[in-house]
């Protein structure tokens, strides 16, 4: 009974409702929906970071590996115009997205760093290294 009540959508209940009405709610959950998704995996000779960008471009994502810290950036632009048959335009859209996520993972052999962009998904290989190393870019394949 108590996870029926907690799991059903009450906006009597929603201060975000009460306070701001839909635009809170729309604000709020457009904010906290932008941020990417990632996983990151440590194995005994590697770590293996996947990240959701589905909508991005391999050229709009950045890559870097510096001071033991792997920083991922990613950013796009959409313009969207709809027209009637005469060629006026009904409506007319941009929008612009950049995530960015930083992960400390240490002693990594920077010249053997891999990373795919498939499907909306980019992977990242980073095998562990027991020397320290200088900074470096990573392209993405």
């Amino acid at each position: 009974m108590a996870n029926e009540l907690r799991n059903r959508d009450f906006d009597v209940f929603d201060p975000m409702s009460d306070f701001f009405g839909d635009f809170g709610k729309n604000f709020f959950n457009s904010v906290a929906g932008n941020q990417m998704k990632t996983d990151v995996i440590e194995n005994e000779d590697n770590y293996v970071v996947s990240s959701e960008l589905p909508g991005f471009k391999k050229d709009d994502i950045h890559l870097d590996y510096d001071n033991d810290t792997l920083s991922i950036h990613a950013s796009h632009n959409l313009n969207k115009e709809d027209t009637n048959k005469e060629g006026k335009v009904l409506r007319k859209e941009r929008t612009s997205s950049n995530v960015a996520r930083s992960f400390y993972l240490p002693d990594v052999e920077i010249d053997k760093i891999s990373a795919d962009y498939d499907g909306g998904v980019l992977k990242i290989q980073l095998p562990k290294s027991t020397e320290k190393q200088a900074a470096h870019k990573i392209s993405i394949n």
